[in-house]
C-alpha cells in the first residue's frame, strides 16, 4: 500500500506548502495532494492557494513524488481546457500525475456557498455525477489528439471521489481509480461496487486504483496497526494522509521514518 499525504491548502502559504513537500518526497512519502476550493468553508481565514497552481509548481520542485488533485470539481473547468492543462502537468512531471474528479458538494455541504461566489449554480446529485461521466469521456477524447489538443503519453490515471455507490459505480466503469473516506461505514461494499462496474465494463480490474483519506496519526503509519490491516483486507492500494497548516516539516520527517520502520 502506497502512502500518500494531502496538504490542506485553507489559510496556508506557498513556501509552507513548498517546504513540506519537499520534506514529503525526502522522507518516503509515496504521493502529495491537495483540495480544490476557493475559500475556507468557514468562511475565516486568508484565502486558499489554488490547487492546480500549487501542482504546477511542485511538480517543478519535486522529483519523485506523485501529484493529484483530490478532487477537482468537474463544473469548475470546462473539459477541453482541463485535459490540456492536465496533459501540460504531466509532461512538466515527467508522468507523476493522478488526475483527481468529482463531482462538487451538494447544495447541503458549506462548500455550496463557494460555488455561488463564483457564480456557478449548484446542480441536483443525478446532473453532476453526469457530467463526472461526461468529462472524463471528453478529456480522453482531447487525450487522443482530437481537434489537435495536446496528446499526453502515458495518459494519466483518472480517480473519482465520492462517498457513495453512485460515485463508486461510475469510478468502476469510467474512471482508473476510487477514492473514499477511510473510516467511512460502507468502505469494503463501495470498493466491491466499484470493481464490480470495472469488471462489467470489461476493463483490466489490476490497473485499478483504490485510495481513501484519512488524518496523519500514528496508528495509519504502523503497518501492523488494526486500521491499517483492515485497509489491506479491502484492498486499499494508496492512504492519503492529511496534514493542516502551518505545517511542521520535521513532524512530517518523523511520520516517514516511523513509516519506514514499520515497514521493514
Amino acid at each position: 500500500m502506497k502512502t500518500d499525504l494531502l496538504l490542506v491548502p485553507m489559510s496556508a502559504r506557498w513556501k509552507d506548502i513548498r517546504a513540506a513537500a519537499l520534506a514529503a518526497e525526502e522522507a518516503g512519502f509515496d504521493g502529495l495532494w491537495t483540495w480544490d476550493h476557493l475559500r475556507d468553508p468557514d468562511g475565516a481565514g486568508s484565502g486558499v492557494p489554488e490547487a492546480w497552481t500549487v501542482l504546477t509548481a511542485l511538480a517543478e520542485v519535486t522529483r519523485r513524488i506523485v501529484l493529484g488533485p483530490l478532487v477537482l470539481n468537474v463544473a469548475n473547468r470546462p473539459p477541453g481546457l482541463l485535459a490540456n492543462m492536465a496533459a501540460t502537468l504531466q509532461d512538466v512531471s515527467g508522468g507523476r500525475l493522478l488526475l483527481g474528479l468529482g463531482a462538487g458538494g451538494n447544495r447541503r455541504t458549506p462548500y455550496a456557498a463557494e460555488q455561488a461566489a463564483l457564480g456557478q449554480p449548484v446542480a441536483a446529485d443525478a446532473v453532476r455525477a453526469q457530467r463526472v461521466v461526461d468529462a472524463i469521456q471528453s478529456i480522453r477524447r482531447f487525450w487522443s489528439g482530437d481537434h489537435g489538443f495536446l496528446r499526453t503519453d502515458p495518459a494519466p490515471p483518472i480517480i473519482v471521489g465520492g462517498f457513495g455507490p453512485r460515485m463508486a459505480t461510475i469510478a468502476g466503469r469510467h474512471a482508473d481509480g476510487f477514492n473514499t473516506q477511510a473510516f467511512h461505514p460502507q468502505l469494503a461494499e463501495l470498493v466491491r461496487r466499484a470493481r464490480e462496474a470495472r469488471a462489467e465494463a470489461g476493463r483490466d480490474a489490476d490497473r485499478f486504483i483504490v485510495s481513501v483519506f484519512a488524518g496523519l496519526e500514528a496508528p495509519w503509519l504502523r503497518a501492523d496497526s488494526r486500521a491499517r490491516l483492515m485497509l489491506d483486507r479491502v484492498g486499499i492500494d494508496r492512504l492519503i494522509l492529511l496534514v493542516s497548516p502551518p505545517f511542521d516539516a520535521g513532524e512530517i520527517r518523523d511520520a516517514g521514518r516511523m513509516l519506514e520502520r514499520t515497514a521493514r
